[in-house]
């Protein structure tokens, strides 16, 4: 059988240096919602992926390898900070998206195996956490009895939604209401913030906008926080 003509158009292209310039901001940016800071080390290593010099597999690996070889190291965070922006700047990398529940829990999975040992799974505890932004009060997050429900309920109803003539204003608001409204359920017991960007992030390509800029780089994960609890209180 002749090699398949339509192959190397089909097959997965490899992002461009801004593409992956901009997967690796936003990985290493999102780690400063927990206060996680990557060592030079890792932005070296990123800045090897973004010249082509390695692949994305390869730079898994070194992380790997590197906290390996270092087993008494007392620098969990930072191990957690590195092997997390690997696989967000791996996944803002792939197209392959699916608008659902499975989805979510996979990315969860993903960012967090070997983490988190609840990585991927929704908690079956209630929770609270105080915000300096709303003066020490805390926002409801989701009953844990209801998780699985209202993630599937906000979602469908997100999908059935029309944006066909729509202002680019409410546009933005109605995405930073689902958004926000996504993030209060809280699902996980960790890693609710950068999941839900890396969800959004990814659901924004399939809307036909251009997601890579700087929203979610740098320090703005902090912010990006802060908004989401304001929003839950307004409007959720």
């Amino acid at each position: 059988m002749t090699n398949d003509p339509f192959k190397d158009y089909i097959r997965h292209i490899e992002p461009s240096k801004k593409q992956k310039g901009y997967a690796w901001q936003t990985a290493i940016g999102l780690q400063d919602v927990d206060g996680l800071q990557p060592p030079r080390y890792l932005r070296e290593m990123a800045i090897k992926h973004i010249d082509g010099k390695i692949s994305i597999e390869t730079a898994e690996q070194w992380i790997s390898q590197y906290y390996a070889a270092q087993p008494t190291l007392d620098e969990s965070r930072t191990e957690e900070a590195d092997k997390v922006s690997v696989q967000i700047a791996k996944l803002l990398s792939e197209p392959a998206f699916s608008f659902n529940v499975s989805q979510y829990l996979a990315i969860h999975k993903q960012l967090f195996t070997g983490i988190y040992p609840h990585a991927g799974k929704i908690r079956h505890y209630n929770i609270s956490k105080k915000e300096w932004i709303l003066d020490g009060e805390t926002v409801v997050y989701g009953a844990a009895a209801e998780l699985q429900a209202m993630l599937e309920y906000d979602l469908a109803q997100e999908k059935i939604f029309s944006y066909k003539g729509l202002s680019i204003d409410t546009v933005i608001e109605h995405l930073a209401i689902f958004i926000a409204r996504l993030w209060q359920i809280h699902p996980f017991e960790e890693g609710n913030t950068r999941i839900g960007a890396v969800f959004l992030l990814k659901y924004l390509k399939t809307l036909g906008f251009d997601a890579s800029n700087d929203i979610f780089a740098e320090n703005a994960c902090i912010q990006l926080q802060n908004i989401w609890c304001v929003f839950c209180v307004i409007y959720c």
